[in-house]
């Protein structure tokens, strides 16, 4: 079935996976990076390089577990998290502290002229992966991700693959922000989004690849039913 959710859906599905289910705000994390990085791979090689773009939501939290899958598959990785450890919320601080102890390359770049080197530093054979800004995001980017964003746009790369949502998308509307990520690929979880069915969606996300979170089916099911 081709389900397509709203960003208050997938709220929901989250929440009584949870509370329903048992399933912790880490576990459904670590289902999602899992099952991101296979998609990686199989899209771009089983051995390859990614940079990965972190902010300190649960969106960077899912970009450390994707570079720890794939450094354990044979990838070279490297990291930038855009926001100090106290900013990070709890899931992503616990992810980041594994990433930390497997000493991958992993910089906490909070200020934009430390990440503007960093993006100048990237390669044309690297798969970027943008895991700074999710679902819930709306509205304008603020600085300095907005920067950022350009310039991970502008950056040579072989890839640029959007996690759960291209940054600066809002996800409800398929509204690009005053700076979106252009992505070559939207790994999205759960389910597809419904502003990515929208025309102005269209140049950022790419193609569409969705990845589970172990959330039963027919949870998710009783949400489309409820309705929006």
């Amino acid at each position: 079935m081709n389900r397509i959710l709203t960003r208050e859906q997938i709220r929901r599905v989250d929440q009584l996976a949870v509370e329903r289910y048992g399933m912790s705000g880490l576990m459904l994390m670590e289902n999602a990076g899992r099952n991101a990085a296979k998609i990686i791979r199989n899209t771009y090689g089983h051995t390859g390089k990614a940079f990965i773009c972190c902010g300190p939501g649960n969106n960077g939290g899912d970009g450390c577990v994707i570079a720890r899958h794939l450094h354990n598959a044979g990838w070279s990785v490297r990291l930038m998290i855009t926001a100090d450890v106290p900013r990070m919320t709890d899931d992503t601080k616990v992810n980041y502290a594994i990433v930390d102890a497997m000493t991958l390359e992993t910089r906490v770049l909070p200020d934009w002229e430390m990440q503007r080197a960093a993006v100048e530093s990237m390669h044309d054979d690297e798969v970027v992966v943008d895991s700074l800004l999710g679902t819930g995001f709306r509205g304008e980017v603020r600085s300095p991700t907005a920067e950022l964003i350009g310039a991970i746009n502008a950056a040579a790369k072989k890839a640029l693959v959007a996690i759960d949502v291209p940054s600066g998308l809002d996800c409800n509307t398929g509204a690009p922000s005053n700076t979106t990520i252009r992505a070559d690929l939207t790994i999205t979880f759960v389910a597809s989004k419904i502003g990515f069915t929208v025309a102005s969606a269209s140049p950022y996300v790419g193609r569409v690849e969705v990845a589970d979170i172990g959330a039963p089916p027919e949870l998710i099911d009783e949400i489309l039913t409820e309705g929006p």
